[in-house]
C-alpha cells in the first residue's frame, strides 16, 4: 500500500506500487524514475528497458551474486503474484529495484576510479553462469518460472518466462568487420553529396586514416589469441556486466554498489574493463599515469593473461568512437547535425594522438 507519498505520481504508477508487498511512505521523481521509501528500505521505479524474458534470468543472476556474498546490487523486487516486473493500465511494463542512497563514480576522482575497478576485478571472479536449481523450493521456483497469467489493467498478460540461458556474445572479428563495411559506405555516401557541411567534411578529411586504423587492427585481431580466448570464455559461461561504466557503480557509507546488470552476457571479461577505461580515459585525456594503476588495481585481484593483455589493448586500438560517431549520423536526419554531435567527432580527433601514446607507453602496442 501507499501512504503519505511527498510526489504526486500519475495514477497508474501508484497502482503498479499496489501490485508490490511494501508499505510507500514517499517517493521521489529522478531521471525518469521514482526513488521509493518503504518499510523495506529503498526501491526505484523505473520503465523497463530490457526484454521481460530476462527479468527472471536478472533475479537468478542477482540470487547467484548474493549466495557468493556480493549483496550489493539491484535486485528485482516481486510482485505479490510472484513475478518480476509489474503491467500498468497503459500496458507499460515496469521493474522494481532495490536501490541505495550514495553517489556515482566520479571519474576524475582516481581514488573513486581505482575502487571501481577493483570492485569489477572482484565481480570478474564470481561472474559465472550456473543453471538454476534443480532442487529449488517450490515457491522459489514458482517466482522464477512462472507463467501463469495475472490481471493487470483489466487485462490478462503473463507475467513470467521460463528461465533461460544468458546469450553470448558476438564474436569480435565479425563486429569489427561489419563496422568497416560501415565506415566505407558513410564515406561513400558523404562523398556523393554535392554540398557538405562541416561534419561531413570534418570526416572526409580524416576518413581514410581512420578508416586504415580499423582495417589493421581487425587484422591484429585475426591474428591474435582472441579466438581461443573467446571459446574459453564461452565453454567456461564467464559472464560480463555489460554495461560497467560509472553511471553504474554507487559509492556508499558502507561499500560499493554495482547496478544495471540487465546487459549481462556470457563474453570475455576484459569487455568489460575495456570499457571502463576507455569511458574514464576519454574523460581523462588518456592520462598514462592513471591507465596503468588501473590494470594494477585489476591484476591485484585478477591476473590478467597475456592473451587477455593483447585483447585489451586491441579493443582501445580500434576507433570504436569513432564509428559510433559516424554510425549514430548515418541512421539520423543528415540536414541537420547537432553541435554535439561535431563537437565529439572533434574531440574524437583531437585525441588520437594522446591514445597512441597511451597504448605504446602502458602496452607496448602499435599496428
Amino acid at each position: 500500500m501507499t501512504t503519505g507519498v511527498t510526489v504526486v505520481m500519475r495514477e497508474y504508477e501508484l497502482e503498479v506500487l499496489e501490485q508490490y508487498p511494501i508499505e510507500v511512505s514517499s517517493t521521489r521523481k529522478v531521471r525518469g524514475a521514482y526513488f521509493c521509501e518503504t518499510d523495506q528500505g529503498i526501491f526505484l521505479l523505473e520503465n523497463m528497458n530490457f526484454a521481460a524474458g530476462r527479468a527472471p534470468l536478472l533475479h537468478e543472476l542477482d540470487k547467484s551474486l548474493y549466495e557468493k556474498g556480493f549483496a550489493c546490487t539491484d535486485r528485482l523486487a516481486a510482485t505479490k503474484a510472484g513475478a518480476f516486473y509489474s503491467v500498468g493500465k497503459d500496458g507499460t511494463k515496469y521493474v522494481l529495484k532495490h536501490w541505495f542512497s550514495g553517489r556515482e563514480c566520479e571519474v576524475r576522482r582516481e581514488g573513486d576510479v581505482l575502487q571501481a575497478v577493483q570492485m569489477l576485478a572482484k565481480l570478474h571472479r564470481i561472474l559465472l553462469w550456473k543453471e538454476p536449481d534443480e532442487c529449488a523450493e517450490p515457491d522459489e521456483k514458482a517466482a522464477m518460472e512462472s507463467s501463469e497469467p495475472e490481471k493487470t489493467g483489466g487485462r490478462t498478460e503473463a507475467v513470467g518466462t521460463e528461465i533461460t540461458h544468458p546469450f553470448v556474445g558476438k564474436n569480435l572479428r565479425d563486429a569489427y568487420q561489419r563496422h568497416n563495411t560501415e565506415l566505407l559506405k558513410i564515406r561513400k555516401f558523404i562523398r556523393s553529396r554535392v554540398t557538405k557541411n562541416e561534419f561531413e567534411r570534418l570526416y572526409m578529411s580524416h576518413c581514410e586514416e581512420v578508416v586504415e586504423r580499423a582495417k589493421a587492427v581487425t587484422r591484429r585481431l585475426e591474428l591474435s589469441g582472441y579466438d581461443s580466448l573467446y571459446r574459453q570464455s564461452v565453454e567456461t559461461k564467464s559472464l560480463v556486466h555489460g554495461d560497467y561504466n560509472y553511471h553504474n557503480v554507487l559509492f556508499l557509507t558502507s561499500g560499493i554498489a554495482v547496478t544495471n546488470f540487465q546487459h549481462f552476457h556470457i563474453d570475455v571479461q576484459m569487455e568489460d574493463l575495456y570499457y571502463f577505461m576507455r569511458k574514464v580515459l576519454e574523460k581523462n585525456r588518456w592520462n598514462q599515469s592513471l591507465g596503468m594503476r588501473m590494470l594494477r588495481s585489476y591484476e591485484a585481484i585478477r591476473p590478467v593473461s597475456e592473451t587477455e593483455r593483447e585483447y585489451l589493448a586491441i579493443r582501445l586500438a580500434y576507433p570504436e568512437k569513432f564509428w559510433k560517431i559516424m554510425n549514430t549520423y548515418y541512421h539520423s536526419n543528415k540536414a541537420w547535425i547537432p553541435e554535439k554531435n561535431l563537437d565529439k567527432l572533434k574531440i574524437a580527433l583531437l585525441q588520437r594522438e594522446d591514445r597512441e601514446k597511451f597504448l605504446k607507453q602502458v602496452f607496448s602496442f602499435h599496428v
